[in-house]
């Protein structure tokens, strides 16, 4: 039988995102940001005027970090442990919506982080993605982990068998973040996010939610 196989997402469940981009926003572009918001809409104002950034230029500053900042990038407290330690149970892929333009240095990054792992770009929901990694790979059961609800919902939708963990690694920002619905469980924190993991995994393949969890963490 194959392995059971667990698909992550990168920025705020294996490396830091946000906070790193605030710096950079605020140290050389003269920008805002403030995190208690929910959308960049809001969030990103200029320095000067308090004024939102306009929608194109917050996505060219997106770009632009990840052109050239992703150094600044550093892992989630226990994330490359605990995911050295998964890969002895389970293989471990990464699906991320970072594009296909910065597909190679997502892969690079990592492995500047110890984690040498397959990794698959991605636009939009990640659900259809997932279900093409699983119809591939055909693992025993799969589990994935996201920070944002909608890949949940996407994912239960079209992969409704796989254990879904909702992580938000970043502090700054995790107490602010409803729990995601769709998610099996909502834990920020890797040292518990492994004992769960490994117990999910030697069940097999997730019943489907009946019920949304209602904000629980478990």
């Amino acid at each position: 039988m194959s392995r059971p196989l667990i698909i992550t997402d990168c920025d705020e469940v294996l490396l830091h995102m946000v906070v790193p981009f605030r710096h950079w926003l605020d140290e050389t572009q003269d920008v805002h940001f403030d995190m208690r918001e929910q959308g960049f809409a809001e969030a990103l104002r200029h320095k000067d005027s308090g004024i939102p950034l306009e929608r194109e230029l917050v996505w060219e500053l997106l770009i632009a970090f990840f052109d050239t900042e992703m150094a600044r990038q550093t892992p989630i407290s226990g994330a490359v442990e605990a995911l050295h330690r998964l890969a002895q149970i389970a293989d471990i892929e990464v699906l991320t919506n970072i594009g296909e333009r910065h597909h190679q240095l997502r892969i690079e990054q990592l492995a500047s982080h110890g984690l040498h792992l397959p990794v698959h770009w991605n636009h939009g929901g990640k659900g259809r993605k997932l279900a093409n990694i699983l119809a591939e790979r055909q693992p025993s059961c799969a589990l994935f982990i996201d920070d944002l609800g909608e890949h949940h919902a996407s994912v239960a939708r079209h992969a409704p068998s796989v254990w879904r963990l909702h992580m938000v690694g970043e502090p700054e920002i995790a107490g602010d973040i409803p729990v995601a619905d769709k998610a099996h469980a909502r834990i920020d924190d890797w040292a518990s996010a492994e004992k769960w993991i490994i117990a999910r995994l030697a069940e097999g393949p997730a019943p489907a939610i009946s019920t949304p969890l209602n904000g629980a963490i478990a």
